[in-house]
């Protein structure tokens, strides 16, 4: 894993093994949200929207934003609500304003009742629109409205009167009725000129009359984050660091998964692989710990290949009886072995003890030159291993399980292997499955015959 890309099917994988652990992380981050959710009260958002008449740059509008949410328009609006304690520095972090499509910009407000929020939102808007028409310099609304509307009749009333004149003066080639039509048709589009400078001057001055579209509409719903936005959040999120904690903790792990990685560590041959039913697994670990372990599915390995379904127990025996048939293949001559079983591996040591009797129920056990080889079990610690010396063993069989033992733990494992005198002959891999449907195993007269291993001591001490 440590080596290897991640993939969706990894993941999946994490969500098949893990289930029952992701769906109780699960329903702690809900609950996580929704104390969150109990700590902060909700609230609630209300926007009006202010017209801006007349052409507009983006820029321009941008301004008019700034403004809108500047300490002189809070400050105002904080004494139009009159409510104690607020002032305009309180009312930053509660107001924005933005620009929409048509000249718009919508000033918001945001507090803990649904009526505090249009209030804010319409006295806002009043606000931004007497402070915008105060810094464009106009005078009353009345006049603005007047002044351009008389002028233009003036300069009307004007325009017709030099006609008039023009036509009165004497159509004669004389130079003074020349002159006199002359100045008359410049004063004429003197006057022109000024109606187009009065027209743009009243467009650029309907900038100023901002206009307020209508109160802010009551808010209905809290604004985000709601309750179930927290509750959905939390439980997103702990799922989302249950994902990552374990892809994290698979790429850190440095225990061996595979068995050629664990026949490299050790220098040894693979013999085979068995099984251990999990609930006879499940029976060697004991303890509150264990049973919580359990009950989340955290009891079994994720990061391993998919365990094969266990047969009944006959399948089982069959496959500890091949075993004893290879090293019996290997070692013709009636001999000893030493059963290697790491400290603190509960599946290898009941494959070892499964493996112990299977050889001394071995048929031909009694054959001259042709049994399995005598067995005899010893835990050996890893953190400082110590193995009995050879006596009458001549080699080691070590049993593990797959994903326990890190490379240096199983090197140090061979060590004491060797310096207590036995070579490691083999090595046999464990895992746990799933148990399959009991029925009664075949029975042979040699089932009935002792055992001829027996549990021996990781200290040498006599058996």
């Amino acid at each position: 894993m440590s080596d290897d890309t991640i993939r969706l099917a990894t993941v999946g994988r994490i969500f098949r093994r893990r289930r029952r652990l992701i769906a109780v992380l699960a329903v702690v981050g809900a609950l996580v949200g929704y104390g969150t959710s109990m700590v902060f009260p909700p609230r609630y958002t209300a926007s009006a929207s202010v017209l801006l008449p007349g052409a507009w740059e983006e820029r321009e509008l941008l301004t008019q934003v700034e403004i809108a949410t500047s300490s002189s328009v809070l400050d105002r609006t904080a004494a139009a609500l009159g409510r104690p304690g607020v002032n305009g520095a309180a009312l930053r972090d509660r107001v924005s304003a933005k620009t929409t499509d048509g000249n718009i910009i919508k000033v918001s407000g945001t507090e803990d009742t649904p009526e505090r929020a249009q209030q804010l939102a319409d006295r806002l808007a009043q606000q931004f629109v007497a402070f915008a028409a105060r810094i464009t310099g106009g005078g009353t609304e009345t006049e603005a409205a007047t002044a351009p509307a008389a002028l233009r009749q003036k300069v009307v009333d004007t325009n017709r009167r030099i006609t008039d004149l023009a036509k009165a003066a004497d159509t004669g080639q004389s130079v003074e009725s020349v002159q006199a039509r002359t100045v008359l048709q410049k004063l004429s589009t003197a006057l022109e000129e000024a109606m187009e400078k009065l027209e743009r001057a009243e467009s650029a001055t309907d900038k100023g009359g901002l206009v307020v579209m209508g109160p802010a509409p009551r808010p209905t719903g809290e604004a985000p984050p709601t309750r179930i936005q927290l509750v959905v959040a939390g439980t997103l999120l702990s799922v989302l660091l249950t994902i990552v904690g374990h892809l994290t903790a698979a790429r850190m792990n440095r225990r061996l998964r595979t068995e050629p990685e664990i026949a490299a560590a050790l220098g040894s041959e693979l013999l085979g692989t068995v099984d251990v039913p999990a609930d006879h697994s499940a029976q060697r670990a004991r303890g509150p710990r264990a049973r919580i372990r359990r009950l989340l599915g955290t009891d079994t390995r994720w990061d391993v290949p998919a365990p094969q379904t266990s047969g009944d127990e006959t399948s089982r025996r069959i496959r500890y009886r091949r075993l004893c048939a290879r090293l019996r293949e290997q070692h013709p001559a009636p001999r000893r072995l030493l059963v290697v079983v790491p400290r603190g591996d509960g599946i290898a040591g009941l494959a070892a003890a499964q493996l112990v009797t299977e050889a001394g129920s071995d048929p031909s056990a009694n054959a001259a030159d042709r049994g399995c080889p005598e067995l005899r079990v010893v835990e050996v610690p890893v953190d400082r291993p110590m193995v009995p010396d050879s006596d009458t063993e001549s080699g080691a069989l070590v049993v593990l399980s797959a994903g326990t033992w890190t490379a240096g733990e199983l090197a140090g494992l061979a060590g004491a292997c060797a310096d207590g005198g036995h070579d490691v002959v083999g090595i046999v891999v464990a895992g746990p499955v799933p148990a399959g449907p009991e029925r009664p195993a075949e029975r042979t007269p040699d089932d009935a015959a002792p055992a001829l291993a027996v549990r021996g001591h990781a200290t040498g001490e006599p058996v």
